[in-house]
């Protein structure tokens, strides 16, 4: 059994470490070039990588083409179906490109606009809300690939899929069948 004081002494100790480690949270970003994004983000925009955009899909049974094209021979793809998927692939990340060029402008502006110490609240609210709506078009960009894969694959690869990537049974993966999501393929 803890004694009050010691209880109280420990309690304290803990919240004066979480203080200073929220003090020190930020500590060498005021170095970046992009003040909201690590380098690494940086370079996941640009290279157009999903980052985890499209993971309730992802987790859900609708796998993505570049987790796919990595398993095609244990899915046992058929030459179609890689042929589309690569042209998937490649589409997919040449669109995510080309908005996170954007999405890395607009942060730079924005930081920009901040650094400047002219920022009006209507800047902020405008830079912010172009910022949402750029990160709401690429989410739903690789979401949307994810649906189009489903529509490719068949029940049983979907199933394969699932188990090589480690997630749910393949009862519990929520493969029921082609189109029932209601998303023609593109």
């Amino acid at each position: 059994m803890i004694r009050r004081p010691l209880l109280s002494f420990l309690l304290l100790a803990l919240a004066g470490a979480a203080s200073a480690s929220e003090r020190a949270s930020y500590a060498g970003w005021p170095e970046r070039t992009i003040k909201a994004l690590s380098p690494q983000q940086v370079e996941d925009y640009l290279e157009g990588r999903g980052m985890g955009m499209a993971l309730p899909a992802e987790l859900n049974g609708y796998p993505g083409p570049r987790h796919v094209l990595e398993l095609a021979d244990e899915l046992d793809l058929t030459r179609d179906q890689l042929a589309q998927t690569g042209r998937l692939f490649e589409e997919m990340r040449l669109t995510a490109i080309a908005l996170g060029e954007q999405i890395v402008a607009r942060e730079a502006a924005l930081d920009e606009l901040l650094a400047s110490g002219t920022a009006t609240e209507a800047d902020l609210r405008a830079a912010a809300e172009a910022l949402g709506l750029l990160n709401g078009r690429l989410r739903a960009h690789h979401l949307g690939y994810h649906l189009t894969m489903r529509d490719l694959l068949e029940p049983h690869q979907i199933e394969s899929y699932q188990r090589l990537r480690g997630y749910a049974s393949p009862a519990a993966s929520g493969v029921h069948g082609h189109g029932e999501h209601g998303h023609d393929a593109r």
